[in-house]
């Protein structure tokens, strides 16, 4: 396993839709530049800071970057239409990233439709070398993403792991690792809390710095291990906003440092291998 970093970890320094916008707001460059300073390295770059808005001087650039501070790069974007994966795969080249993560935009998406939608494209990616990672997400039960795995029967196509999306289907963790364990290659990881509302009526679900929430992070990586296992951590924060922009993207760093921070002196994993 390698630490890395994505554009979910500075989500705020990034923009979000709806708020104020950071001043100077966090770029693909300088997602590299934090990897570097927290010494992790890999990063994923997600569909918040889309790769298919830069040209191609700019890709060329970004790799550059990332050979010189001895950085892996992952990508990422949303959906499974034929021309925006093809799009996503010649990205991938330019940038030598050797894996897409993907996930369902929506419930309405039938199973079957995606792996169809797969497997038009996955001999093209296979030939390159690049595996496709579905994420788990609030759309689909780890059912629907295991039958779909299973379907495609292809080692280039496997779960982007993020336990903690599948409790909008009702699904706990622990589940959900249990489940998609055997089919994992990247493994998203963020911690939350749960808490009841003072007045009793109902619960709140905020993100925490990994290894201050409730999810068992040793336990998690056991059961991986038990499958042979080993994916990139791709840190993601759920920063609560603020007070303000500004203090937002300061309790995101601070919560990136810590989390890094327990990887690497709690749990002993390696950030630079």
């Amino acid at each position: 396993m390698r630490i890395g970093i994505g554009s979910y970890t500075y989500t705020w320094a990034i923009g979000v839709p709806g708020y104020s916008w950071p001043k100077k707001p966090l770029t693909a460059e300088g997602l590299l530049s934090k990897a570097r300073a927290l010494g992790v390295s890999v990063v994923q770059i997600a569909d918040n800071l889309p790769l298919h808005e830069l040209n191609l001087t700019e890709l060329n650039s970004l790799r550059r970057s990332a050979d010189e501070l001895g950085i892996t790069i992952e990508i990422g974007t949303s959906g499974f239409e034929t021309p925006h994966l093809l799009k996503y795969l010649e990205i991938a080249k330019v940038l030598d990233a050797k894996l897409l993560m993907t996930f369902l935009e929506n419930s309405f998406t039938p199973i079957e439709q995606v792996r169809t939608k797969i497997e038009q494209v996955l001999p093209q990616f296979v030939e390159a070398g690049v595996s496709i990672a579905i994420q788990n997400n609030e759309h689909h039960s780890r059912e629907d993403l295991t039958t779909l795995i299973q379907e495609v029967n292809n080692p280039f196509v496997g779960v982007c792991l993020d336990p903690a999306n599948s409790i909008g289907v009702l699904q706990c963790p622990d589940s959900v690792i249990a489940g998609l364990a055997p089919y994992t290659i990247s493994y998203h990881i963020k911690d939350f809390t749960i808490t009841r509302f003072n007045d009793r009526m109902g619960f709140s679900m905020k993100g925490s710095p990994v290894g201050e929430g409730m999810l068992d992070f040793p336990w998690a990586f056991e059961v991986l291990n038990s499958f042979g296992k080993k994916p990139n951590l791709i840190l993601e924060l759920w920063t609560p906003f603020t007070q303000s922009i500004e203090r937002t993207i300061a309790i995101e760093d601070d919560w990136a440092n810590r989390s890094i921070k327990y990887l690497t002196e709690r749990l002993k994993l390696n950030q630079v291998s």
